[in-house]
């Protein structure tokens, strides 16, 4: 039973939960009580432990599976969108290891859509790179990649399987990422995705397209579904 007369009932309710998962008593994916025993556990109605729940999955603090229960959700990673970033220089700052696998690597003729994008001639030939981007062993990023050939001429699998492609770019060829455009949007995780990432498919994730520059030169477009458990995105506004 918990019960402070000045604060809410659900917020004293929301402040245990979280302390818990805090404590870790309550640990990541694990399955948390039904409505019905915390109502039993604390002396509470059952609308005011529905309204503790409803709000702490809006805060991200837990997750709903239909016909399952209720779960901790994991950790997500914070993102400020305020200045230039890589994957990797982030994930090493929080103290993660950050790895990339190559799933493909190709030269193609730029499709239609992609060279538009990119401001080449469709027949231009690109490297479409597919990666999936790891935090200690953890799946990420499922990122499809398209880099003029031109630019990065004898640019091969092996070179990014063992660094970090903007360190390729700067170290190799002298060129550095010093701009970059992100658009985001909602999107469902697609089977192949879904296989890599270890989550299922039809979960809802983050679709971010990238337009990575050198100076004014746009060197790189990528595509990329991150795990929307995983990620969350702060502007910040002046």
């Amino acid at each position: 039973m918990i019960n402070n007369k000045r604060i809410p009932l659900y917020l004293q309710l929301m402040d245990k939960i979280i302390e818990k998962i805090n404590a870790q008593e309550y640990r990541e994916q694990e399955k948390l009580p039904s409505e019905r025993e915390l109502c039993d556990m604390y002396g509470m109605s059952r609308i005011t432990v529905r309204q503790a729940m409803q709000e702490l999955e809006r805060e991200g603090y837990i997750y709903k599976l239909h016909g399952k229960g209720t779960f901790v959700a994991p950790k997500s990673y914070s993102q400020n969108l305020v200045k230039l970033y890589s994957f990797t220089d982030e994930m090493r700052k929080i103290g993660k290891i950050p790895t990339s696998k190559v799933l493909s690597f190709e030269a193609v003729e730029a499709e239609e859509a992609i060279g538009s994008k990119m401001g080449i001639h469709p027949k231009e030939e690109v490297y479409k790179v597919v990666r999936l981007r790891l935090a200690d062993e953890e799946p990420l990023m499922y990122e499809t990649s398209y880099i003029p050939v031109a630019k990065f001429p004898g640019l091969t699998q092996e070179t990014l399987d063992k660094q970090p492609m903007y360190e390729v770019f700067y170290n190799d060829y002298n060129i550095p990422v010093n701009k970059a455009v992100e658009s985001f949007s909602p999107t469902l995780v697609r089977e192949e995705e879904a296989k890599h990432l270890r989550i299922s498919s039809k979960q809802t994730a983050m679709l971010i397209k990238r337009y990575a520059y050198s100076d004014k030169q746009l060197i790189e477009y990528t595509i990329t579904v991150a795990r929307g458990d995983k990620f969350e995105y702060k502007v910040e506004l002046t």
